[in-house]
């Protein structure tokens, strides 16, 4: 399958050959796909990444398919899901951690101790005020300029497939973004954006069902999944980011094929790093996570 650069198991512009785990957590929040999936138990497939999907949808009760073409990817995910183990330091996590060490050496608003505190806070009020007085200053703006625009650091690190993925001005739409989730979602129940921030682990999820008895793992791409299994085989599928990178010809076969493989009337999950207006820039203010510009929700055999 050449129609993807997610089929390579690399995000960053890297020496060597072969696949490498790309993610140690997953920055989506599964709050999303419990609200608009049909009820529990239904049949859903998702992105397997790191797994944090997969085992909060089986927590929930969804019947669950976890699919990822980056066996190494698939591998981690499985023994997070299967076996408890520990979340480990992907491609993403690495160039986070270069970010948040330069940042924090930079500018002592942004060393651990004083996000820690900016963290705690659970109103949306004070954590805007914060914000745009402590953290969102000429420095900050200075170094995600160098980082994050077209000519950048980031540009120069990732996979040429992916490079065209990222926003022209990424660094000022991720502080809009930044600003938009402390608006609305209170920091402290929020470790989707400590995740990004600090590296901080999210607390463990509650005692229950274990996600391993809802969860079957395959190794594949998602679009050639889709046409091979039998029509209507999901009532759900949430696609994570895999449209960030493929061109025109696989965002329509990959339409096509969940057309195809999702029953009418059950539902369709993407997000994308990218800019967005209309529905799917409003609907990504519920994610609590501020990577993600869109969030479209579809309604297969519907409007989305």
């Amino acid at each position: 399958m050449t129609g993807t650069p997610w089929s390579a198991g690399r995000v960053l512009a890297l020496p060597g050959r072969g696949p490498r785990l790309l993610f140690g957590r997953m920055y989506e929040d599964p709050r999303v796909e419990e609200r608009v999936f049909p009820a529990a138990p239904a049949r859903v497939l998702c992105v397997a990444s790191a797994g944090d999907t997969a085992a909060a949808l089986a927590r929930a009760g969804y019947d669950v398919t976890a699919i990822d073409v980056n066996p190494v990817q698939l591998a981690y995910a499985r023994a997070r899901v299967e076996e408890g183990a520990p979340a480990a330091r992907g491609s993403a996590e690495l160039m986070l951690a270069a970010a948040r060490r330069t940042t924090a050496a930079a500018l002592v608003s942004w060393r651990p101790d004083a996000l820690r505190a900016f963290l705690d806070l659970a109103d949306p009020r004070i954590q805007s005020l914060w914000w745009r007085t402590r953290l969102d200053g000429p420095g900050l703006r200075l170094l995600m300029g160098a980082a994050l625009r077209p000519v950048g650091v980031l540009a120069a690190a990732l996979a040429p497939g992916l490079r065209h993925a990222v926003p022209a001005r990424f660094d000022t739409e991720l502080r809009a973004r930044i600003a938009r989730v402390v608006a609305r979602h209170p920091n402290a129940d929020n470790p989707l954006l400590a995740a990004l921030l600090t590296g901080r682990a999210p607390e463990p999820p509650p005692d229950g069902p274990s996600p391993a008895d809802g969860v079957r793992f395959v190794l594949g791409e998602i679009t050639e999944h889709l046409e091979s299994v039998p029509a209507g085989s999901y009532d759900a599928v949430t696609l994570s980011n895999v449209l960030d990178g493929p061109g025109p010809a696989y965002r329509r076969r990959l339409r096509a094929a969940v057309e195809r493989a999702v029953r009418p009337g059950g539902t369709a999950v993407l997000r994308s790093v990218g800019s967005a207006e209309g529905a799917a820039a409003v609907r990504a203010e519920a994610e609590r996570c501020p990577l993600w510009g869109s969030l479209y929700v579809t309604t297969v055999g519907g409007t989305a």
